[in-house]
């Protein structure tokens, strides 16, 4: 079956379907809301080790587990090998005690890159090897430690193979792959036929997930069949949707799934904004729930109109006058 269990290390997860690290947006409310509507497992928006090792109070806030998430990935970012174990056992022993530690080496933003962290460790398969392997050992036996990959550089350094070759040695319990190079950033097509290739050269030794061009439960099974891989990370194609975990696995597992009404919608964004108010405050939350709830109203008739609105609202009184209509 293409829906199934996961292991990862000694965790073990009830299905495939996970939310993957996406920067600004995977906050605990809305991990919280991914994993009510279906998520098998969730990461946290990508947090910098060295940021972490100097003791910073709002990065700290960014590794805190949802209510509900029974078991969650920490995201972590870094160029070194010492300071990344320094964070991750920081994170495990002190701050989380989450089940995962994941090992970003994907990232295309210069900012991130140049401080060698990012996809510039999917360029240098020995320096991702060594921090892979400096992470597993300040984690002991306490976390799985994994790792996310882009394809390569640019068409002209394709790395992943190597990239994958180095984090498996090293002790990687599992790796994501998205299979778009780093120049691509998030345009073009990703290339799942490597996601292919990975999951040969990896079958019965670690688990393989994929990433990219994930927008619809048709999009996942399509992975999932085409390449081998053994679970999927929604990002952008969670944005505004959380349910495309349940509609996935409900497709997945029986051949069908039902569209969510709009007033389910819309509820799902009153309670991340309700969530997210809890941990920074109504006005902030009102602010960062503006694209929030544009996502979610895509598609609406008149959303357009709908959501000119939207990006005006300050205060939760507001958003309802404006949303409550369609509930």
């Amino acid at each position: 079956m293409l829906y199934h269990p996961v292991k990862i290390g000694t965790l073990e997860l009830g299905g495939n379907l996970f939310l993957a690290p996406v920067a600004g947006y995977s906050d605990r409310s809305f991990r919280s809301i991914c994993v009510e509507n279906g998520a098998s497992f969730t990461y946290t928006e990508m947090v910098s080790a060295e940021a972490l090792v100097r003791k910073n109070i709002k990065t700290e806030a960014l590794m805190a587990r949802a209510a509900n998430e029974s078991a969650y990935a920490v995201q972590i970012f870094g160029g070194t090998p010492e300071t990344m174990a320094a964070a991750a056992a920081e994170i495990v022993r002190e701050k989380t005690r989450c089940e995962c530690i994941d090992i970003n080496a994907g990232c295309p933003v210069p900012k991130i890159v140049k401080t060698g962290a990012g996809a510039a460790l999917t360029r240098d398969p020995e320096r991702l090897g060594a921090v892979v392997a400096a992470v597993v050992r300040a984690c002991g036996s306490d976390c799985a430690v994994t790792v996310k990959i882009r394809s390569g550089w640019d068409e002209g350094r394709i790395t992943w193979r190597e990239a994958a070759a180095a984090a498996m040695e090293a002790g990687a319990a599992a790796i994501t792959l998205h299979a778009r190079t780093r120049a691509q950033g998030y345009e073009g097509k990703a290339d799942w036929q490597k996601l292919a290739e990975l999951s040969a050269l990896a079958a019965g030794r670690i688990p393989i997930f994929g990433s990219g061009d994930l927008f619809t439960p048709e999009d996942a099974e399509r992975m999932l069949r085409e390449t081998g891989c053994d679970g999927i990370m929604f990002a952008r194609g969670a944005m505004g949707n959380p349910f495309i975990f349940r509609k996935t696995a409900d497709l997945l597992k029986a051949g069908s799934y039902q569209e969510v009404p709009t007033a389910v919608r819309i509820a799902a964004g009153f309670r991340e904004l309700e969530l997210l108010a809890a941990d920074i405050g109504e006005a902030g939350a009102c602010l960062e729930m503006r694209k929030r709830f544009c996502a979610y109203a895509k598609g609406i008739p008149g959303s357009s109109a709908l959501r000119q609105k939207i990006v005006g609202a300050k205060t939760a009184a507001e958003y309802h006058a404006i949303l409550d209509a369609l509930c």
